[in-house]
Parts: structure tokens; sequence; C-alpha cells
């Protein structure tokens, strides 16, 4: 079943990080150097997975301030 991309989009935004160096942090403060290393690695499984890819998309393409925007 296909995600609603405003439901997923507003997810992301308040989406935080459960391990690691930046644990706790919301997934649009890490640094796109960390997703990319992910890229090369491996994504995690599952929604954080696709929510860390979707968040390297959008970090390259310089679209944070959109996804802070929906957060608040």
């Amino acid at each position: 079943m296909e995600t609603d991309p405003k439901i997923f989009l507003l997810e992301l935004s308040k989406a935080r990080m459960p391990f690691g160096k930046f644990k706790g942090l919301k997934l649009v403060d890490i640094p796109e150097p960390y997703y990319v290393w992910f890229r090369k690695k491996g994504f995690p499984p599952g929604k954080l997975g696709k929510q860390m890819e979707a968040m390297l998309e959008i970090k390259i393409n310089g679209l944070e301030y959109l996804v802070r925007r929906i957060g608040g």
C-alpha cells in the first residue's frame, strides 16, 4: 500500500533519528554527509530507511526549508 505523499511529508518533518551519533535529532537537522554515507552502506529497512532516503534527496535539492516549514 502506497503512503499518501502529504502524510509522508508531515511524518518526515517530525521524524527523529532513533539511534547513533544523531539520536534524537530531527532527520531534517542531520547533515547531508551522514545520509550520503548511508546511501553507500545501505539505508535501514522499513519506514526509517525510506525517510532517510527521501531526506537525502530533499537536502541534495536544497529543499530542507520546506520540510522545516511543514514541521513547524
